[in-house]
């Protein structure tokens, strides 16, 4: 068998080649490639596949000799109208011609695609290698903190614990709901406060977080939720025993829950470099239905509990003499409430941001 083609009873494909220094570039023209047979023995590539080529659907082969020494190991690459294959040179220098044989087989053509003379080739080689020096300068130049792994394994450990928490939650909640109906509605608090109390404390760590640098987060959408939810649960809820009975209560952990079941997992996978697009989806859309109604549950919570504040004077301010006047508490959620429906904007807005830059289109580069 002559060197550079095949057996004269095989169909041979067209195949196009070019080089760098380092590699050998092989376009095989042949669409709808199955089961390609392509391997390197004693420097010669050996090529066999079933496709459509020139002569139709057909078992293609050819065999190519090379100039010098190549690495055993092709790479190829198939697509649905032909296939790409890399061979690595053992030496890496510029070659006069492909193969062994001075004659160039009738297959095989220059890739004027890829084609560049020795002199390009060097250019293009040499402004990688800069490329690649220039990267490692800038790499060289951020300085390595040696706490990173530690803060990473800090911020793990905080949003499974989150995580954890509101799934606790989340789950007694459902289980009770299915259990007992709107019954279970009327002692949520009894039930879940214990756990709530546990998180929303813990939460407050994404305020320091944030504060001294450890994630890249701006401080007031977060500030505006912790302060927030916090308020609804300590003050409003735990201030009064007669807020703790009411049925908006479970609204109002519901919706914490059920996103926060999201948010901290998808967190916790991003400390390890992880990334599910499902959850990813999800995290940054569910907030689009929840977080309405969860502010409506948090307004209704306010609304049902300006009447019971001002009947008991809970958390009232009595100014000294000689004002001598009481401001009562129920004033403080009438300015609260018109916040709740002011203040989310600055959070819908910073969601709204989050899911454009990971869920929206990718801007293409262009040439």
């Amino acid at each position: 068998m002559p060197s550079g083609g095949g057996p004269s009873s095989s169909l041979t494909p067209q195949v196009h080649w070019a080089q760098r220094h380092r590699e050998l570039y092989l376009r095989v023209e042949l669409s709808d490639a199955q089961d390609p047979d392509i391997r390197i023995t004693d420097n010669v590539l050996h090529f066999k596949a079933q496709g459509h080529g020139a002569k139709g659907d057909n078992v293609y082969e050819f065999q190519i000799e090379f100039l010098e020494p190549v690495k055993p190991q092709p790479i190829c690459k198939v697509t649905q109208r032909q296939l790409n294959i890399t061979v690595k040179k053992q030496e890496s220098h510029w070659w006069e011609r492909l193969t062994k044989q001075e004659k160039r087989p009738l297959f095989l053509a220059p890739d004027f695609d890829r084609w560049l003379d020795e002199s390009d080739a060097e250019m293009e080689l040499k402004a990688k290698e800069e490329e690649r020096i220039n990267r490692i300068n800038v790499e060289n130049r951020i300085p390595k903190d040696p706490f990173r792994h530690l803060k990473r394994g800090y911020l793990f450990m905080y949003n499974l614990v989150q995580f954890l928490g509101f799934s606790w939650i989340f789950v007694n909640m459902t289980v009770r709901l299915f259990m007992l109906g709107k019954d279970s509605f009327f002692d949520t608090f009894h039930a879940t406060s214990d756990m709530m109390y546990l998180c929303q404390t813990l939460a407050v760590m994404e305020i320091v977080n944030a504060l001294i640098g450890l994630v890249r987060a701006p401080l007031v959408p977060i500030l505006l939720q912790v302060f927030g939810r916090n308020f609804i649960l300590f003050v409003v809820l735990g201030g009064v025993e007669e807020m703790q009975s009411k049925a908006v209560v479970f609204f109002v952990f519901y919706t914490w829950s059920l996103v926060e079941i999201f948010r901290y997992p998808f967190y916790m996978l991003s400390c390890i470099d992880i990334e599910w697009k499902v959850l990813t989806w999800i995290r940054y859309s569910i907030w689009i239905p929840l977080y309405p109604l969860g502010i409506l549950a948090e307004a209704v919570t306010v609304i049902q509990a300006i009447p019971v504040f001002s009947s008991t004077g809970r958390f009232g301010l009595t100014l000294p003499s000689p004002l001598s006047f009481t401001i009562p508490f129920s004033l403080v959620l009438q300015l609260y409430l018109v916040a709740l429906f002011l203040g989310p904007f600055v959070n819908f807005r910073h969601l709204y941001k989050q899911r454009k830059r990971h869920l929206g289109p990718k801007k293409r580069k262009t040439h």
